[in-house]
């Protein structure tokens, strides 16, 4: 809300009122906030933060059981609303429509219909612009300009580059303006399953019947090897899995998370094209998994690697295995940041370490799929302490 905009004032009955899947309202403090976009999203579920609608979280942020990082806390001003009214003021309930509509833009709800006509006119001319799909900020205290493509703006950003892409925000990225460049970086979901599995169900009966003939054997010497039997295929399917899990860590914690040079624009643009868009909007749902293009090019690397190193049939057993392990990856990934695990499940208690490494510990927590690598290397997110 800008500095010049007098808040909305509710009562406490006001905000009591909102306590739905539909409408939920917190506060903290005087302070009080429409979080019903963030529901889904809440590490802890959408019951845990429903439970709580209505009343002031001031506690909750500060923990125990969870103290609430400096990026979650700034995170939460995004759905900052307006003030619980103080005695001998009057409250001024809104329809959700209108909030909405004020958490665009804060000045319109204090405007005339001079003006709002004026406002809607250019609301009208930014939907038309190609570089549309992002909401207004302002940009006295932004670093950017969101209603560019980023790729060629974050370059500049130099040293401040790295606290900035780790100041998390929710609202969407456009990277290219060129559409098909752009489209080319997107994609949903479901494409992951569709294009992979398939290859994946595919080369398991290939490299099992393959197997089965009795001819593949692992050559030692001139004078000795040994044959590999069909009952072998699902422990080498699982070691492919096993290994795709230290190369998942590796890139996620070596490429993924380098620090470029501050005076290097290029390697500060290429670290927001791999991953930095993704700090920068956790919550980007067409950039949490990817694209089957981009993704080829790490598969085809590791097909040819296992291909030259072990012989064939063993060789894409092992390979089948780790493209099994980067679809479970992707699909973990997905659910980390948009599914409601039950609380005290290993999901759930995944989903709380992964976002504390996006809100909190951005140089530790590199495993998605399991925390196994971080022990070894000594990444493990530190437990919270009173």
């Amino acid at each position: 809300m800008s500095p010049s905009s007098s808040p909305l004032v509710f009562t406490q009955k006001d905000v009591a009122s909102h306590c739905t899947e539909d409408s939920c309202w917190v506060l903290q403090g005087t302070r009080v906030y429409d979080v019903t976009a963030f529901l889904r999203l809440h590490p802890g579920g959408e019951a845990l933060l429903l439970g709580r609608s209505g009343k002031d979280v001031s506690r909750e942020m500060e923990g125990p059981p969870h103290r609430h990082s400096r990026n979650a806390l700034r995170w939460m001003e995004q759905y900052y609303i307006g003030q619980l009214e103080d005695n001998g003021s009057d409250g001024a309930a809104l329809d959700p429509g209108s909030l909405r509509e004020r958490r665009k833009d804060p000045k319109q709800l204090n405007e005339d219909t001079a003006g709002k006509t004026t406002e809607k006119k250019a609301t009208e001319e930014e939907e038309n612009s190609p570089f549309s799909l992002c909401s207004a900020v302002d940009l006295e205290k932004d670093l950017v300009d969101w209603g560019k493509p980023l790729a060629w703006q974050v370059g500049h950003l130099g040293e401040k580059y790295d606290a900035w892409v780790h100041q998390p925000v929710d609202r969407p990225i456009r990277l290219f303006g060129n559409p098909f460049m752009e489209a080319s970086t997107k994609t949903s979901w479901y494409w992951v399953p569709v294009v992979w599995l398939p290859i994946v169900f595919y080369l398991s009966w290939h490299c099992y019947a393959s197997l089965a003939a009795g001819t593949t054997r692992v050559v030692f010497t001139s004078d000795f090897s040994i044959p590999v039997h069909k009952y072998l295929f699902p422990l080498l399917f699982l070691f492919g899995w096993f290994l795709w899990s230290f190369i998942e860590y590796c890139i996620h914690r070596f490429i993924f998370h380098m620090k470029p040079p501050a005076h290097n624009y290029y390697l500060i643009m290429l670290h927001f094209l791999l991953h930095g868009q993704h700090h920068k909007s956790p919550f980007d749902g067409s950039r949490l998994v990817f694209p089957p293009g981009l993704a080829s090019l790490v598969v085809g690397c590791f097909y040819v690697t296992l291909d030259k190193i072990l012989p064939d049939s063993v060789g894409k057993s092992v390979f089948v295995g780790g493209l099994c392990g980067y679809v479970m990856y992707d699909m973990i990934h997905y659910y980390l940041h948009y599914g409601s695990p039950k609380r005290g499940s290993y999901m759930y208690n995944l989903k709380a370490y992964h976002v504390k490494h996006h809100f909190e510990h951005q140089r530790a927590g590199f495993g998605i799929t399991s925390t196994f690598w971080d022990h070894p290397f000594n990444t493990v997110i530190p437990e919270e302490k009173y």
